[in-house]
């Protein structure tokens, strides 16, 4: 009698712990209703723009409907911005001029590249063609996009697929901790974590930062998976996840290539001093697909043309190729670097929440699950890697550094793990 009992509890704490899942993901999707509109940015208007053509949208309605998302959000922040201005806020509504000035301004950019003879295909012509190759090769998505933007209209279509995003990403924070065995209450204070940190915000923006942390997650769950005892599906699962980080942004697939193959490197080195159980070999085959990854990608992108890392540079310190290109463009950008971590650095001094994050999440990591907590710790040095290679201090949010805050999503809770009580009714769960 006592097994079947067992099984049936043990069922009932699983429904409850995916019930608290769930409602975690509501709520924070239903917060995101203070917010419909006034999220996009200049990038925001090519992704658009580039899932209405794959809608089958023409060039016209193509530029249409993202101007008009586009130009609706400007108006939108102008307006809330104004009714806190302590000088302004009796002014009429400013956001009729601002989104008649906006469209304006728009439509003339692109009629005057369409005259030029700017195709406007995949994505209309709001600058050169030059700046918008780099969107072209990131399809993966718009194509995410494009069913969205088609059923609800662009306004709605980009905020549903946004907050499902964002919300995924948390479950996924929770999947990956319940994988390496943490209890429920832990798993689900990283999914917390994940809307209530940098990560929720930044994943909500109409950009590709919620795909490239949703993915990484998944990177990171095959790991666990693989770690767990099965490999195949854990090493399928981080394979897949790098090939959809090439769709949506190939030089975030080489980072993360690179930052797990060196996980999988120290894990390996610390197998020769006897300190990993059993010589852990289900390192070599993750191994492997990072290292494909490693070599493949550059390849791959070679090979379709994508556009070289001189280009990105010359993207940066041009102003998106609105001044001359730079004839040295390689000391320059050391210099840069230099100067944008010495300000960086003096910046998180000055408010260190961010660095005290990482210290704690890296304790929480390398301590509670020490082989698994180098590959979180990979993860998140792919931010680091994306922030280097565009030091721009100017970019909203560090939005490009944002993959760095999964080491706190994951870490803290596991620093947290030993304060939980063992005989926690929902701990069963782990057992099952």
């Amino acid at each position: 009698m006592r097994a079947p009992t067992v099984g049936v509890r043990a069922r009932v704490l699983a429904t409850r712990a995916r019930a608290w899942v769930l409602l975690l993901a509501a709520v924070f999707a239903l917060c995101q209703l203070a917010s419909v509109t006034g999220r996009a940015t200049p990038d925001t208007r090519n992704y658009v723009s580039y899932a209405l053509t794959l809608g089958g949208a023409g060039v016209r309605e193509s530029a249409a409907g993202t101007i008009d998302h586009y130009c609706g959000s400007r108006a939108a922040w102008a307006e809330r911005k104004q009714r806190v201005d302590v000088v302004r806020f009796r002014a009429p509504s400013p956001a009729a001029r601002v989104a008649e000035e906006c469209r304006r301004e728009l439509w003339r950019k692109v009629d005057r590249r369409l005259a030029a003879g700017q195709s406007g295909v995949p994505i209309a012509p709001f600058t050169s063609e030059r700046f918008l190759r780099i969107f072209e090769v990131r399809p993966g998505y718009p194509l995410l996009l494009a069913p969205f933007v088609a059923v609800f209209g662009v306004l709605w279509g980009v905020w549903l697929a946004s907050v499902l995003i964002a919300a995924a990403g948390g479950v996924l924070a929770y999947v990956v901790l319940r994988a390496v065995r943490a209890p429920v209450r832990v798993a689900l204070t990283g999914q917390a974590l994940y809307y209530v940190l940098p990560c929720g915000a930044t994943a909500m923006r109409p950009m590709t930062e919620g795909v490239l942390l949703a993915l990484t997650l998944t990177a990171l769950w095959g790991c666990a998976l693989a770690r767990e005892g099965r490999v195949r599906a854990g090493a399928a699962l981080v394979a897949g996840s790098l090939a959809a980080l090439f769709t949506v942004k190939h030089s975030q697939a080489l980072f993360l290539g690179v930052c797990l193959a060196g996980a999988c490197a120290v894990v390996a080195a610390r197998r020769g001093h006897g300190s990993v159980r059993g010589g852990e070999p289900w390192v070599l085959p993750v191994g492997a697909v990072s290292a494909c990854a490693v070599v493949g990608t550059p390849a791959l992108a070679a090979l379709l043309h994508h556009p070289a890392s001189t280009e990105s540079l010359q993207d940066l310190l041009t102003d998106h190729f609105t001044r001359p290109d730079r004839t040295a463009p390689w000391p320059e950008f050391l210099r840069l670097e230099a100067n944008f971590w010495a300000e960086w650095g003096r910046r998180q001094l000055t408010q260190p929440l961010f660095l005290a994050a990482l210290v704690a999440g890296a304790w929480g990591a390398l301590r509670q699950r020490p082989v698994f907590g180098w590959f979180v710790l990979a993860a998140a040095c792919t931010g680091i890697l994306n922030q280097a290679a565009h030091p721009d201090i100017t970019i909203w949010g560090d939005r490009l550094i944002v993959v760095a805050w999964l080491l706190p999503v994951l870490g803290l809770p596991l620093l947290l793990e030993r304060i939980t009580t063992t005989r926690d009714s929902l701990d069963v769960v782990t057992a099952s």
